[in-house]
């Protein structure tokens, strides 16, 4: 396979110029594969395929009549990304989880930001993310969103947007570390690239947890709380619970006793200082949130509050999760950083706003429609390929919800070469780097590549036929 004829279409090309050149960073790679004998690089993608498909790399996909569990899709030709693209995006990342969780602090306390009218009240308080149960919390060293997945894009000019920001629990750094493990068993093509390491993830991750312990912890005990086997990311819980060499717990194995929270085991009790919590604030206890909740531990919330244990991420994180706060989230690194934003946001129109909503329902057929507080692409209006019926079906829910609703123009995203049969073909992707804050801030390199493997998609989460591909970010 070669790239003889490969064709950007006019889209930006991660690793090609316009004109059909390798772009620096990605040259040897491309003499690398296309050195290879006819035929390898299939053999080398259906071995990663055997090996993803034996480790057991799933997602579930919510309301398939087909079967809800299926093998995470991959692609192995890699995603380059030069020093020179990735040092102003880690640089960006750091800037704005700082701001959000200076914001989510705030919005908890004094509430300066709403006082001096920068986000609006109405727009914090209906926020479905937004806790008064953590009204005066303070958690361990001032850190609420300890783990985030900012979603990247990058538009047909090349400037790289914040598409969103996940900050309750974000999923799929555990694609990441298999996706690096598998093209080094089956291509390894990157030796000699100077691509940067992923494998410490895990090591980073559990000493974060352990720096956020309450603070008359010497020796921190952290464990994953998962809904259980039929989540969606249970397969990630698992592994990185497996990977710290901690215990993966569901709601049922522990019980507040002696002030303290405890885990049952095969030896009797054991105290949990940490809990890197994987369910949504709602079902985490059922005391403080839904009561009809059985995936929670009754009295974990006032444990928190007392400050007899650390929640990663912490209970209200949510309000800064919400489509329509993200908006204020450039006002938000002026307004507390004295920074100008480093990563623009898309540009986004507010439906509560009565200008911004009559301009989103004169330009429905153009415009993405999300829901404020969905995910992985549910509830979502993909206005330039929208059926009639839906149209007129966002344009009931707008008028009838219009706090509910944001709409971003279309972005031609960029694509990278992706397999398709025995010939390269585009396909449109984003990036999902992951960020750490506990005594600093750490920024994975790369993160997770997510491909829209339908010719055409600009839909790149795995519930919606999408898969991902290894990111390799050059030193």
């Amino acid at each position: 396979m070669t790239f003889e004829n490969y064709d950007t279409g006019g889209f930006y090309d991660e690793m090609f110029l316009p004109d059909g050149a390798p772009r620096p960073e990605a040259r040897r790679l491309v003499e690398r594969i296309e050195g290879l004998p006819d035929g390898e690089l299939v053999r080398r993608h259906q071995a990663a395929e055997r090996s993803l498909l034996h480790t057991g790399i799933t997602f579930t996909v919510y309301g398939d009549e087909a079967g809800t569990e299926r093998i995470f899709p991959f692609d192995i030709v890699p995603r380059i990304v030069s020093r020179e693209t990735w040092d102003p995006i880690e640089r960006g990342l750091k800037q704005r989880v700082e701001a959000l969780n200076l914001f989510i602090d705030d919005v908890y306390h004094d509430r300066k930001i709403v006082r001096d009218g920068i986000v609006p009240a109405d727009i914090v308080e209906s926020s479905e993310g937004y806790r008064t149960e953590c009204i005066g919390l303070d958690p361990p060293r001032g850190v609420w969103c300890h783990i985030t997945g900012t979603d990247l894009v990058r538009d047909a000019d090349g400037t790289i947007y914040v598409l969103e920001d996940n900050l309750r629990c974000p999923s799929g750094v555990s694609y990441v570390l298999e996706n690096r493990a598998v093209m080094t068993a089956t291509f390894p093509l990157f030796e000699g690239l100077g691509v940067r390491p992923v494998i410490d993830y895990p090591s980073r991750l559990l000493s974060m947890l352990e720096d956020v312990a309450p603070r008359d912890v010497d020796r921190p005990r952290v464990a994953v709380l998962t809904p259980g086997v039929y989540n969606s990311a249970y397969f990630e819980h698992s592994f990185l619970a497996r990977q710290m060499g901690v215990g993966l717990v569901e709601g049922r194995d522990l019980v507040v006793a002696d002030g303290r929270l405890q885990m049952r085991t095969t030896r009797g009790f054991e105290r949990v200082d940490v809990l890197y919590r994987r369910i949504d604030d709602d079902f985490l206890d059922p005391t403080c949130f839904r009561s009809d909740s059985l995936l929670g531990v009754p009295g974990v919330m006032d444990l928190y509050q007392r400050g007899r244990v650390t929640l990663v991420n912490a209970p209200g994180t949510g309000v800064a999760d919400d489509k329509v706060v993200y908006a204020y989230v450039p006002r938000m690194i002026e307004y507390y950083l004295d920074q100008k934003p480093i990563l623009p946001n898309v540009p986004t129109h507010l439906c509560w706003r009565d200008e911004d909503r009559r301009y989103v329902l004169d330009h429905l057929p153009e415009l993405f429609v999300k829901p404020a507080n969905a995910s992985g692409g549910y509830g979502m209006l993909v206005g330039p390929t929208a059926a009639r019926a839906d149209l007129d079906d966002f344009r009931a829910r707008i008028q009838a919800a219009p706090r509910n609703y944001i709409a971003q123009r279309k972005l031609d995203l960029s694509r990278v070469p992706t397999r398709v049969d025995h010939r390269f073909e585009g396909r449109h992707v984003d990036l999902r780097p992951y960020i750490l804050y506990g005594r600093d801030i750490y920024v994975l390199p790369g993160g997770l590549t997510r491909v829209a493997l339908r010719k055409g998609s600009l839909v790149v989460n795995s519930s919606q036929g999408g898969g991902s591909k290894d990111t390799w970010v050059l030193s």
